[in-house]
């Protein structure tokens, strides 16, 4: 998959969830490269400034820094979440939910119901109430929403506990925003990226040797060039 085309974000405002992750920061660097102001979210603050310089350095528009904890945000939140982008931005054309928890492989019977919890409020709850307080930005832009999805033959074997049954019901999510919003001007996508070298996998693949796997690069070239051959760009 090709770069994605210089300029393809120009004048648009991107928010990324997980953007110091290993997809997540690629995500946000890239689309700053075509043009982007990215808003950089997460509750990692060192690790998203480290994000925020590359893209500095790298001379793309200046992004911002919403520091959130998804596993304990509120709905509440979310709302002045998407308040403030209204207002030090101006506008929100594209959404990417790019955060995920995963603490390794568990058996069901041993899971610690907290950490159930604590799994789908990030990975489920979170992006359904962030997208539903950002809508009215995304409608004014005619905008896109996109959901990063797991491979469904690998996360609903055994053993991939709370995160696996959140991302098969991310697929359920999506479709039903997808259909919902279908006039309504905004683009609901998913993304299902193939193997990466990311924190989340080696918690599941200790033993692979992490050499044998791509970066996170490629995928998120792939993510963003869906976006844009969907209609991402706003004249």
């Amino acid at each position: 998959m090709s770069a994605v085309q210089p300029g393809a974000f120009a004048g648009q405002v991107v928010l990324i969830t997980g953007a110091a992750g290993g997809l997540g920061s690629e995500l946000a660097k890239q689309a700053a490269s075509a043009g982007a102001t990215v808003v950089l979210a997460g509750k990692r603050v060192r690790a998203l400034e480290k994000v925020y310089d590359a893209i500095v350095a790298a001379g793309g528009p200046e992004p911002a820094i919403y520091p959130i904890n998804l596993e304990g945000a509120t709905p509440a939140e979310f709302a002045t979440m998407a308040e403030t982008i209204a207002q030090q931005c101006g506008r929100l054309d594209v959404l990417i939910h790019a955060a995920a928890s995963f603490s390794g492989l568990t058996p069901l019977e041993s899971l610690p119901a907290e950490d159930w919890l604590r799994s789908l409020q990030v990975n489920l709850n979170a992006p359904f109430v962030l997208t539903q307080q950002c809508l009215p930005l995304l409608r004014a832009s005619r905008g896109a929403c996109m959901f990063v999805l797991d491979d469904e033959a690998r996360v609903g074997n055994a053993f991939w506990s709370a995160y696996g049954v959140a991302k098969f019901a991310l697929r359920g999510l999506v479709s039903q925003w997808s259909q919902e919003l279908e006039y309504a001007g905004v683009r609901v996508l998913s993304f299902t990226p193939p193997p990466m070298r990311t924190t989340l996998r080696s918690r599941a693949y200790f033993a692979e040797n992490p050499e044998l796997i791509d970066t996170a690069e490629v995928p998120a070239a792939q993510c963003l060039n869906l976006l844009v051959r969907t209609g991402a760009k706003v004249h």
